[in-house]
């Protein structure tokens, strides 16, 4: 008999690489072409994470004023936090909020994994609140921050071949907190790494499960942090109250 689920994801992975294929040599101008890549990851977030998180282009801004930069890909808390500024495709999400961050390419190398660290680096430096939480009974204690998940979602790789020696190298040559946790190259294979006694630990899928590889493995370590601190507000009025 079939394996459905594997045909499901294989049929949605053809569709996405199609998008990015599309992308890639239809589109001349740059930033035509990196807007029209980010929106084909987006609206697949849109599609098949769970209601809970919404995903966007947008920067993410703290309670001492301190921005990122502009982050291709955030998937951050609807529920609990609020936007700081929602106008015109334009967004600045609290640190508070933010579950996992990704940079967008058309392939991946050396420069590009550098470059999608630094801007990892960029949030995970910005200061988190966490309050405690009321219930019906009293109140929960102010619960530790969660990790904020970073990675990087190209089409393909520059490597041949794509995950190989130099790109697990390039990935190891990161320090905190620019370390890279997940990534999917669509023509090349998904990843997911750990970092027991700080030394990488690296996974790698197969090239026609990347997707759903990649899916799953996020969606794991989503369930694994559960969900945002409660954002102090106290934080926020201090510093607009602050010269």
């Amino acid at each position: 008999m079939k394996n459905r689920l594997r045909t499901l994801f294989t049929s949605l992975q053809e569709n996405l690489a199609s998008d990015l294929r599309t992308n890639k040599t239809v589109l001349t101008h740059p930033g035509e072409k990196g807007n029209a890549t980010e929106d084909s990851w987006i609206k697949l977030f849109e599609r098949h994470l769970p209601q809970r998180y919404r995903v966007s282009k947008a920067f993410v801004i703290d309670a001492n004023g301190e921005q990122s930069e502009q982050i291709d890909v955030v998937i951050y808390d609807w529920q609990y936090t609020p936007l700081l500024y929602n106008k015109d495709n334009q967004r600045l999400i609290p640190a508070e909020s933010v579950y996992a961050i990704f940079e967008v390419k058309q392939n991946i190398d050396r420069d590009h994994i550098i470059y999608a660290g630094n801007k990892v680096a960029s949030v995970r430096k910005l200061l988190r609140t966490s309050r405690e939480i009321t219930h019906a009974g009293g109140s929960y204690p102010p619960r530790p921050l969660i990790p904020i998940i970073g990675g990087i979602l190209a089409y393909d790789s520059d490597w041949t071949p794509g995950l190989g020696t130099p790109f697990i190298q390039s990935l190891e040559d990161l320090e905190e907190p620019a370390r890279l946790d997940i990534g999917c190259v669509v023509t090349a294979g998904a990843f997911d790494i750990t970092y027991p006694g700080g030394k990488a630990h690296f996974e790698i899928s197969e090239t026609d499960l990347s997707l759903a590889y990649f899916l799953f493995r996020l969606l794991g370590r989503l369930q694994q942090v559960g969900t945002v601190p409660a954002i102090d507000y106290d934080s926020y009025i201090q510093k607009l109250n602050s010269v």
